[in-house]
């Protein structure tokens, strides 16, 4: 450890602050060093504070409901109870939030986002990259037509579907004139299109178009292999897809200690130098991947027109639970981790702001952060003032750091408009997190009583108030050509059909963004967004009530429900084999987010939110003695065996089956799931922390 006006810093991090990241910014090394030690003198304390009133409300809750055992759920009882005790605060009188200088991907623009875990370089590039995708190569290479293809080489009749449907596509987003692109012949005299306003630019092989703000290019090549079989030699149809990315520091990686926290450091600095490369093996070819320049259009004057190349990135930053070994305060303590995160990701887009990378990521001038697991409007107040002192330390204006507020904590959206008013003059975005959100439901209410099957959670009224409560909050905010609304994951990353039929609903509610797990499914999700006007949506959808704080309030309990020992066995495997399938990774090979096989061999795109609902539903039914603890360790057994053949084919995997005492991934599982009434609410870091540290000492 360095020791840094105070601060005790581990050498690696402290080497990399001072000579990859403050090099050409006008803040030299002592100046930064003391106003960041001044930040966590000033805030970790209240950090402290804040995760205290957690636990206090949580055991005022578990006592109620113990006090209240075999009672049926009383609604007006729940809030007046909460209001007692302060989990539930006094409504804002109307307000619109405040926030400037917000760039048109978040304020004023719909599509797809992307999440992407920071540590890995190569996802983290395609990810900023997956502005602009392929839809022939989306609808070719996916089951997005209904089926998967052959291989063993291209399938005309396939290319053919394909072709036809991308052209279907263009008749309804970028009509032509008269007739149809199916039947358009040789564009080099002009193409007439209906609304000649949609008609953006050109190069000499193509013509942009713009549609509910989303570009629309057409590729025309006559010598392609596929523009030579087109009337029109047309040999693709790219669309604008993942118009901003969120770069993950928290929910999608596993970062225990500094070595980890420089790694995914040193990625961000990347992306705001624009020098981030990664080389890697593909098909026995040796390549390079880098970001993507800006692209350029001769517009109709004649002039030039350059649209955006790569996403819109923010940044994810931890939580206010976790602390981190990277640095050790005066006292001795750890440092809280999201302090920290807030001072160097910040300290790192600085490049971007004072326009020394190669790109610009804000066009705007601001430092777009997500800020997750807040509970309550005072944890977002903390979060402002955090953001006010990181702002001073750096010399930077009021409000330059931008919040995005997850509304995935039971406090929080149950006090959503408290929370936005607490940060109004710099929030860009909310979100509902419904893996998350569940994870603390069942947390929040364990002692309530026993919840229905975790695939039952999905049709409880609670959900439905929830997704419904964000968005018309949200509006009434004045987050409307401010700030994004946004949905949740698509989860299944080979179910394109699914999810084109599925997900077709997040727009359809007024969000003007939500998630995506790849960026082939970005180029499919962004046909939604032609399809449905989000902003010319909002005024009907503002002008419905929202729902109130009952439902929201009624955990899914399983009154009265009693299943048989199969369906109980069902219920824990499938448990089990998700929590198993998940933790293995994380512990063993510090993989915080892949496509972890679900117990049907589904690859699910996996991260803490999907573990916690897992460990905390287990918990829940072992507390109210639905099952057993004999049970639950068969359930662990049995699906140990599973997920060892599913994951058989990977050199660096360490069954756990063989020998489950010796697996510390198979220990830190059960522990998730045995101490799961006792972590602070319900999370799963601390645990995971705790067995990847030991894995890696070991």
């Amino acid at each position: 450890m360095t020791p840094r006006a105070g601060l005790q810093v581990d050498d690696h991090l402290a080497a990399f602050i001072e000579t990859e990241v403050l090099p050409g910014l006008d803040l030299d090394a002592d100046r930064f060093w003391t106003g960041a030690a001044d930040v966590f003198a000033r805030f970790a304390p209240e950090n402290r504070r804040l995760l205290a009133v957690r636990d206090d409300l949580q055991a005022r809750i578990d006592a109620w409901h113990k006090a209240r055992r075999g009672q049926p759920h009383d609604p007006a009882a729940t809030a007046a109870f909460l209001r007692e005790i302060g989990y539930l605060v006094p409504e804002p009188a109307p307000f619109a939030i405040g926030t400037q200088s917000v760039d048109a991907e978040v304020a004023t623009l719909a599509g797809p986002q992307l999440v992407v875990p920071s540590l890995n370089a190569r996802f983290v590039l395609n990810a900023a990259n997956a502005r602009w995708g392929s839809l022939y190569d989306a609808l070719y290479g996916t089951d997005a037509l209904g089926d998967l293809p052959k291989g063993g080489g291209y399938e005309p009749e396939r290319g053919a579907r394909v072709v036809a449907r991308a052209k279907a596509f263009l008749d309804e987003a970028v009509p032509l004139a008269a007739g149809s692109w199916a039947d358009l012949g040789d564009p080099s005299g002009g193409i007439a299109i209906r609304d000649p306003g949609q008609y953006v630019g050109r190069t000499d092989r193509s013509r942009v178009f713009r549609h509910h703000g989303l570009h629309i290019e057409v590729v025309f090549d006559p010598d392609h292999p596929i523009g030579r079989t087109d009337p029109a030699g047309i040999s693709d149809v790219v669309l604008e897809a993942a118009l901003s990315t969120i770069v993950d520091l928290e929910d999608s990686v596993a970062a225990v200690d500094a070595a980890d926290k420089t790694a995914a450091y040193r990625n961000w600095l990347g992306l705001m130098k624009g020098d981030l490369a990664e080389t890697f093996d593909k098909g026995g070819e040796r390549l390079t991947r880098t970001l993507a320049p800006d692209r350029e259009f001769t517009a109709p004057d004649g002039s030039t027109i350059t649209l955006p190349g790569r996403s819109l990135l923010f940044v994810r930053n931890v939580g206010h639970l976790m602390t981190t070994p990277a640095v050790t305060l005066p006292d001795g303590t750890e440092a809280p981790e999201g302090i920290l995160d807030a001072l160097f990701t910040s300290l790192i887009a600085l490049h971007d702001l004072n326009g020394l990378g190669r790109f610009r990521n804000s066009r705007t001038g601001s430092i777009y952060i997500v800020k997750p697991k807040m509970h309550g409007p005072d944890e977002c107040a903390f979060t402002n003032d955090l953001f006010d002192a990181v702002e001073d330390a750096l010399g930077l204006d009021r409000h330059t750091l931008k919040v995005g507020v997850m509304d995935e904590e039971r406090r929080t959206s149950a006090n959503l408009a408290a929370c936005i008013h607490a940060v109004r003059d710099r929030i860009v975005f909310i979100n509902t997190g419904f893996l998350d959100r569940t994870g603390d439901e069942i947390h929040t209410a364990m002692r309530a009583g026993p919840m229905v099957r975790k695939g039952d959670i999905k049709s409880s009224d609670w959900i439905a108030a929830y997704e419904a409560r964000n968005v018309a909050i949200g509006l009434a905010c004045g987050l409307d050509g401010r700030a994004q609304i946004g949905k949740g994951m698509w989860a299944a990353p080979d179910r394109m059909a699914d999810m084109i039929d599925q997900k077709a609903a997040h727009p359809k509610t007024g969000a003007n963004t939500a998630w995506v797990p790849s960026p082939t499914a970005a180029v499919l999700h962004a046909l939604h967004y032609h399809q449905t006007d989000v902003f010319d949506l909002r005024p009907v959808i503002a002008a419905r009530p929202a729902p109130g704080l009952d439902a929201l309030l009624t955990p899914p309990l399983a009154a009265g429900r009693n299943w048989s020992d199969a369906e109980i066995a069902e219920e824990l495997d499938n448990n089990a084999q998700g929590l198993l399938g998940y933790v293995v990774r994380w512990i063993d090979q510090g993989v915080g987010c892949s496509k972890v096989p679900d117990i049907h061999d589904v690859g699910l795109m996996e991260d803490r939110a999907t573990l916690r609902i897992s460990s905390q539903h287990m918990a829940n039914w072992l507390l109210h003695g639905v099952c057993t603890p004999e049970q639950v360790d068969a359930a662990l057994a049995r699906m140990a065996a599973k997920v060892d053949a599913q994951n058989a084919a990977d050199p660096l995997y360490r069954p756990m089956a063989p020998d489950p005492a010796a697996s510390l991934a198979f220990q830190a599982a059960r522990a998730l799931v045995f101490e799961g009434t006792t972590q602070p609410n319900g999370y799963t870091e601390p645990l995971l922390h705790s067995f990847r540290q030991r894995a890696k000492q070991a």
